[in-house]
């Protein structure tokens, strides 16, 4: 199970804004946000493809999976210590890797399938969906960025630091 050390470089890096820094450090080269479709079957094909890519981007190593407690949906692992993030929301935050990341939570969820929060052991990308968005911010290595840009069954847009990050037809609270 994590610990607050495994998440303190979100949480000093991400700020109270609509940026894309609301979700995502300003440590990588590149972001997006990724929309999560409306209809069930969609979304599952959704979360496959971007761990997909996701794992096609990052080297053999542990993950981590984060799942926040809305209290409206059930908690992974609810008896765990938890870690706080963002505007101190409660995670549950377990290492494991891209199989679990696609079998941990219902995928009927609204919220789409996927942990809320996903990072592989170095570091080197970020994916976060928060509490009321309908869609997932993402950082990483261009590379990455573009072959989310590129994926035909993502709605994927680029976000530059400073730009409200909120995808056209969405509202950001």
């Amino acid at each position: 199970m994590g610990t607050a050390a495994d998440v303190a470089w979100i949480a000093r890096g991400t700020t109270l804004d609509r940026t894309i820094t609301s979700g995502i450090p300003s440590v990588f080269v590149a972001y997006a946000t990724v929309v999560v479709p409306d209809e069930v079957a969609d979304r599952v094909a959704q979360d496959r493809a971007l761990l997909a890519l996701l794992r096609a981007h990052t080297a053999d190593q542990p993950w981590w999976l984060g799942f926040l407690d809305t209290g409206a949906e059930d908690v992974v692992f609810p008896d765990v210590a938890m870690v706080t993030l963002y505007a101190g929301w409660r995670y549950v935050l377990v290492a494991a890797g891209p199989e679990q990341a696609a079998t941990l939570k219902d995928p009927s969820s609204w919220r789409g399938g996927l942990p809320d929060v996903i990072f592989p052991a170095d570091r080197s990308w970020l994916v976060s969906t928060l509490w009321d968005d309908d869609w997932r911010c993402v950082g990483g290595p261009a590379p990455l960025i573009n072959a989310l840009l590129d994926e035909h069954s993502l709605q994927t847009r680029a976000v530059a630091l400073g730009e409200d990050a909120t995808p056209a037809g969405h509202t950001s609270f």
